[in-house]
């Protein structure tokens, strides 16, 4: 890996990935993530259920909604059933271009995600999120801004810290989208201590923090859209997938999908 990929302190992109059993992570992340597992568990069900989501929400606007674009911003480390092979399963012509700022995600971007088929497109923007015009100015040239795409805020907005810039950006880059188009998002919320007090430790390592906030201000990102049903719910609860043996249960990250008009 390139030298610019700091090994020495936790990253949340390699902690996620270890909590979702991934193998891309570090002695520094396993110790954060252990760290944390150890006094809010949940937050290895957390990552696993925010990926399932990830593949339905992925899938129902490919599949039952005819999105053939995708705008996946903090993009995360390659995993199995990556946005683009989901949609490119269902759509071969789907176009997705993903945005990190992270070297590593981007070194593991280059050499993983790649377009599955020959009429689809997968491309990078190397961006950061607090930027949002560098990214739709760059965007613009790989998608088509005239029919509907999906924008994808997986995990990323908590990391946005003052919770006006983190609403003022997302509204940014809905305002750029034309109508028909989709938000697509996630976040962990507060309303657990342990999970609360587990943040805190993790974010007193010197790693990037992350800012769990409450349902109602992860609903106010999807004003003025039109949410599609459940709403704006915990992620396993947004149309889980069928299961005769168990129901689904919540776990404290939510998220939804909302259409511009």
């Amino acid at each position: 890996m390139p030298d610019i990929i700091d090994s020495s302190v936790a990253n949340s992109a390699r902690v996620w990935n270890y909590w979702a059993g991934g193998k891309d992570s570090y002695a520094v992340d396993q110790e954060a993530g252990d760290a944390y597992l150890a006094i809010a568990p949940q937050v290895a069900t957390m990552a696993r259920e925010s990926r399932k989501y990830l593949v339905r929400a992925v899938t129902t606007l490919t599949g039952d909604l005819g999105i053939r674009q995708f705008l996946d911003i903090g993009t995360g480390l390659p995993s199995g059933n990556n946005t683009h092979e989901v949609a490119q399963r269902i759509a071969p012509e789907a176009r997705i271009v993903y945005v990190d700022n992270d070297p590593q995600v981007l070194a593991h971007a280059r050499t993983l995600l790649y377009s599955t088929t020959r009429h689809g497109v997968t491309d990078y923007i190397d961006a950061d999120l607090h930027e949002p015009e560098k990214i739709l100015h760059t965007a613009r040239g790989i998608l088509d801004f005239a029919q509907p795409i999906a924008l994808m805020l997986m995990g990323i907005l908590g990391h946005i810290q003052d919770y006006d810039e983190a609403t003022s950006i997302a509204r940014h880059l809905q305002a750029a989208l034309p109508p028909g188009s989709y938000f697509v998002h996630y976040d962990g919320v507060d309303t657990d201590a342990d999970l609360r007090d587990a943040q805190q430790g993790y974010d007193d390592t010197g790693a990037v923090p992350y800012t769990l906030r409450s349902p109602e201000q992860l609903a106010a990102f999807y004003e003025g859209l039109d949410v599609l049903a459940p709403g704006i719910v915990s992620c396993p609860l947004w149309r889980p997938d069928p299961d005769p043996v168990a129901s689904p249960k919540p776990t404290d990250v939510y998220g939804g999908i909302g259409r511009k008009p």
